[in-house]
């Protein structure tokens, strides 16, 4: 970590003084971080957690393809239930921090959600938010969990690539508690039914499988339900 210069940072900058670069461990605010970021383009990743930068590592192909598949999946429930919409690694303003969440699913305003555009930015807990792990001691499953947890984000799905595991965190009263399969290997989310993950095929790289048992739980009683649910809570 390196060392925090206090004149620089956590009191913000005088305007028109050109912004340095972002590096891991600086503590900054907010404003000063997006500040540093806009003004550094070359930065393609970076998040502030905590009050913390964070910048991960160069993404695998490993990581790409996988977050590719959680795309496939919550993108193809988006476009069969109107109201809803998935992202990838959109800077979203949390309280305090700005994290880049690798995928993430999530009511549009009008149709009741939490979120809505700030600038060129996500405001607010998303419904669902996805990442891709490298391992369980990743900070995926610690500060980011954490802030999330904090922040309302009322459902978590975490892929640990080195664990070949499924953690699906719900939001509880009490905080984060994980989901049990509802069968052998298969994930049913609470908040946007219908959304089935088939943890087996997710892992597996099999993404026709997965899109398979996705495509099951669009036919389900209860998708069909809450599609007509979100249409009644359109705001005209």
């Amino acid at each position: 970590m390196r060392k925090h210069d206090p004149s620089n940072g956590q009191n913000g900058a005088s305007p028109g003084v050109a912004a340095p670069p972002l590096q891991a461990g600086d503590k900054l605010t907010r404003e000063e971080f997006l500040r540093r970021w806009e003004g550094h383009p070359e930065i393609q990743f970076a998040e502030l957690i905590g009050g913390i930068v964070y910048m991960p590592s160069p993404q695998s192909m490993e990581h790409g393809d996988k977050e590719a598949d959680v795309g496939l999946l919550l993108g193809t429930y988006a476009l069969h239930t109107p109201g809803t919409k998935h992202s990838h690694n959109v800077t979203t303003l949390l309280g305090d921090d700005s994290p880049q969440p690798d995928v993430h699913l999530r009511i549009l305003p009008e149709y009741g959600g939490t979120t809505r555009r700030a600038g060129k930015f996500l405001k607010g807990a998303a419904e669902l938010i996805a990442e891709i792990c490298a391992t369980s001691v990743a900070y995926d499953l610690h500060q980011k969990l954490e802030l999330y947890e904090a922040a309302g984000v009322q459902e978590y799905l975490a892929i640990l690539m080195y664990e070949k595991e499924i953690r699906w965190h719900i939001l509880t009263k009490t905080g984060y508690e994980l989901l049990a399969p509802a069968a052998p290997n298969l994930w049913k989310s609470r908040v946007f039914p219908g959304l089935w993950l088939d943890g087996k095929a997710i892992l597996a790289d099999d993404a026709v499988q997965m899109i398979k048992t996705l495509m099951k739980g669009l036919r389900s009683p209860d998708h069909a339900a809450f599609v007509k649910k979100l249409a009644k809570k359109k705001k005209k």
